[in-house]
């Protein structure tokens, strides 16, 4: 069959006489709106006595939940290996979907509905295992594999199209199934002949295809191929030949082919087999994008679920529903821009000569009448409605592992409703049903089931306050059923995970790590265990480093477990051991350190600092924690063997907790600033003084003795060594605000005040502090001062 005669078997306009009985092979793109129409139109057409769809076999048995009124597309046939439940795969089904229309077809008229495709148990035997973290993720392919000859984009090619998506609309999705423009109306009675047509045509392209390229590159088909053919010929001994399939048209040739049962069945021989379970799971409209990942995949579900929903004037009826998008997010769209923009979209569909407008046309109308040329809003309408955000929903009647059971109850006795958005969920742990929330997602990250992820909270730093970011993805139901076999329920569950664990972990960081997830999670059972596993790590490990990234999980924990009402007393005394201990060798470790091993442990150095001041337990003067930690500090910042980068961090430290005057500050940055120092080092020291998040930029304003130092340091570096010290200078400075970093330089170039000068207020203030106070204009912030506060007003005095 020439190029020619291929796009002519597909064109608009051309009609071919179906045959009269069956079989009735309904070739069809997965997930399109316009081939689910024809098959609608062909089934009540045909009536045929059975309808075999493509899938897996085993799911036969949960065909009858689709008609069940809780079960709301897009949903999905999960199949995992039971021995492995990270071994899976889905087949999606939306509502536009010509498998979903076939199935509901068949059930509400009482007609035999079967799959065909290569058993589940062999399908999954041949996927190659995946390992890693997005295990689930890689394993969410559907048997359905895209060619990798894309037969549609040879279609549209031969058809004169560069885009293969706009091909299609014009040829399936806006047209009827009897050939003309389509209205979006529900297809409508007609002779057999007529609604087959359109399949008889897409067959004998898929042929043409199919003879020029063979197996599109997917030897795998063969064994499907061969199997579906035998499914087939059992269906037609036992209901005659009024049959119909629905699969992808790729394969529509090779179920017509001639070829005997032995040479089928020989292909089947030897084929590896595993234990599988199905069940039916919500999926979005986001995961059926190709963007996904998942291959047989659209690039614009929600908008092919609109042109399937529309009963009629579907351009109307999506202008109006962007308009209400955009309405929502608080940008003036009138009745004038739904009515400009559907004009302008037809214009351009005549225009390029297409039968209706497209999601090109309307998505180019949108974006010049309501959107004002920008992409910004646009890409909120590609996002909210042309992908979509739509979760299916599943009956409770649907098979499901316990553990998944078990979630389900949790959601709906805690009101959190899983959603395909995402959304923030701020929790108060004082608050008993927010704190059980608190502790259900807690347990099922600890089962890693990424569900929500916590984030810095807003408006609060209490330990009482939580916020979580919060996002269901279908995924994740492949997660809960791979940790069911750690229990029955998320408690034991997650309780078996930890003490696993705990006895397998090697280092001290994830054994602390853990510790704190069982105390946000309340595990009392696996605590024992994990305390256990940290008090024999701890008293082998003797590296600094080590014991000073486990400290600050640690200290955390205890916190948490005073708002928890958690027993801390065997974890703050493994705490406070591990200070003591951190506190002995820290000094030494310090020495000798290249660049990055003093950048790493500067940043070790600041969490323990934060950390003993969680542990301090308040003991007599001179005798408590923190004074053994201020001592350590002390000798960080006046030993010259310490790397630059600390000293200048603890020297920061102790000045920011009143433990340092700043005139001892000011000298230690003398020091370190000297001309004899080596600028590379003194560099250093000003970064872990004044470099990072910690406010050192403010510190440089308030304090005009220290900015004046690096001044004066900074002009005196030689020209060549500049440019070795300008990198790090940089990174230093760069991280401060935009408005720090002026008032620095509005600072240097007015150079330091003169010794004794005071400031009124006919003297301009640049920034920083003034020798001495204003009163006049201390005054004038009394009154806000006190209405912030609650304080009454101080009388005023009457005058005499």
């Amino acid at each position: 069959m020439s190029g020619a005669a291929v796009a002519a078997a597909v064109t608009p306009g051309r009609t071919t006489k179906g045959p009269a009985a069956g079989p009735w092979l309904l070739g069809v793109r997965h997930h399109g709106p316009g081939s689910a129409r024809a098959v609608l139109a062909a089934l009540r057409a045909a009536r045929p006595a059975a309808v075999l769809i493509e899938g897996p076999p085993e799911g036969d048995a949960l065909l009858p939940l689709a008609a069940d009124p809780h079960m709301r597309p897009p949903v999905a046939l999960l199949a995992h290996a039971v021995d492995d439940p990270g071994r899976a795969s889905f087949w999606p089904m939306a509502a536009f979907s010509p498998e979903w229309v076939a199935i509901r077809w068949a059930l509400d008229h009482d007609v035999p509905v079967r799959f065909i495709d290569l058993p589940a148990a062999h399908s999954l035997a041949l996927k190659e295992p995946v390992e890693g973290p997005e295990r689930a993720e890689e394993a969410e392919e559907e048997e359905e594999v895209t060619p990798v000859v894309d037969p549609i984009r040879v279609l549209a090619g031969t058809a004169g199209y560069d885009d293969p998506e706009r091909w299609w609309e014009d040829v399936v999705e806006h047209r009827s199934p009897t050939g003309g423009a389509d209205s979006g109306a529900p297809p409508s009675e007609g002779a057999p002949g007529d609604a087959l047509a359109p399949f008889g045509a897409l067959a004998e392209a898929m042929g043409a295809l199919r003879e020029a390229y063979g197996d599109g590159g997917q030897p795998r088909d063969a064994v499907r191929e061969a199997y579906m053919r035998i499914q087939l010929r059992t269906a037609r001994k036992e209901f005659g030949d009024g049959v119909a399939v629905v699969c992808g048209a790729w394969h529509v040739p090779a179920l017509a082919a001639r070829t005997t049962l032995a040479a089928d069945r020989a292909l089947l021989k030897g084929l590896p087999k595993v234990k599988t379970d199905l069940t039916w799971v919500p999926w979005t409209h986001r995961r059926l994008a190709r963007r996904s990942g998942y291959g047989a995949g659209i690039d614009s579900p929600g908008w092919y679920g609109h042109l399937f929903e529309a009963a009629d004037r579907p351009i109307e009826r999506w202008m109006t529903k962007v308009a209400g998008l955009l309405r929502a997010e608080d940008r003036f769209v009138s009745t004038a821009h739904v009515i400009e923009a559907v004009r302008l979209a037809e214009t351009l569909a005549a225009l390029r000569g297409r039968p209706l407008a497209g999601l090109g046309e309307t998505t180019d109308a949108v974006r010049a009448v309501m959107c004002e040329g920008s992409d910004v809003p646009l890409a909120l309408v590609r996002d909210r409605l042309i992908v979509g955000e739509s979760l299916g929903e599943v009956p409770d009647t649907a098979p499901a592992v316990p553990l998944q059971r078990d979630l389900t109850r949790s959601q709906r006795t805690l009101r959190l409703k899983p959603e395909a958005s995402e959304r923030e969920l701020d929790l108060d742990l004082r608050k008993e049903t927010d704190a059980a929330r608190s502790r259900l997602l807690h347990r099922l990250r600890l089962l890693d089931v990424g569900w929500g992820d916590p984030v810095a909270g807003r408006g609060s730093t209490g330990t009482f306050r939580e916020s979580w970011r919060l996002r269901w993805e279908p995924e994740l139901h492949v997660r809960v059923a791979e940790a069911g076999v750690w229990g029955t329920t998320v408690l034991t569950a997650a309780t078996a995970k930890a003490a696993s664990q705990a006895v397998a972990a090697t280092a001290l960081a994830d054994v602390t790590a853990l510790a704190e997830h069982c105390l946000l999670a309340e595990l009392p059972d696996a605590l024992p265990v994990v305390m256990k596993a940290l008090a024999d790590r701890a008293a082998l490990d003797a590296d600094v480093g080590h014991l000073a990234d486990a400290l600050p999980a640690l200290a955390r924990s205890l916190r948490y477990g005073d708002v928890r009402s958690t027993d801390t007393a065997a974890l703050a005394e493994v705490a406070a051991g591990l200070a003591e201990r951190i506190c002995v060798g820290l000094p030494p470790a310090c020495a000798g350190l290249d660049p990055d091993g003093a950048e790493a442990l500067r940043g070790q150095v600041e969490a323990v600092h934060g950390a003993i001041g969680l542990l301090d337990t308040g003991a007599e003067p001179g005798t408590g924690l923190r004074e053994r930690w201020d001592a350590v500090l002390h000798k960080l910042a006046a030993r010259d063997a310490v790397a630059g980068v600390i000293r200048g961090r603890a020297t920061r430290l102790l000045l920011d907790e009143g433990r340092l005057a700043e005139d001892e500050a000011a000298r230690l940055m003398g020091l370190a600033l000297s001309p004899g120092t080596p600028p590379a080092d003194a560099a250093a020291w000003i970064e872990g003084f004044v470099g990072g998040a910690s406010g050192g930029g403010m510190l440089l304003v308030h304090d005009e003795r220290l900015l004046g130092l690096v001044d004066a340091w900074l002009t005196g570096v030689p020209a060549d060594q500049f440019t070795d010290v300008l990198p790090l200078l940089r990174r230093t400075f760069s991280a401060y605000e935009p408005g720090v970093r002026r008032t620095l330089g509005e600072l240097v170039r007015r150079g330091p005040a003169p010794e004794g000068a005071r400031r009124d207020d006919a003297a301009p203030v640049t920034g920083g502090f003034g020798p001495g106070l204003d009163p006049a204009r201390a005054d004038a912030v009394e009154p806000v001062l006190r209405l912030l506060l609650g304080r009454p007003p101080e009388p005023v005095e009457a005058a005499v």
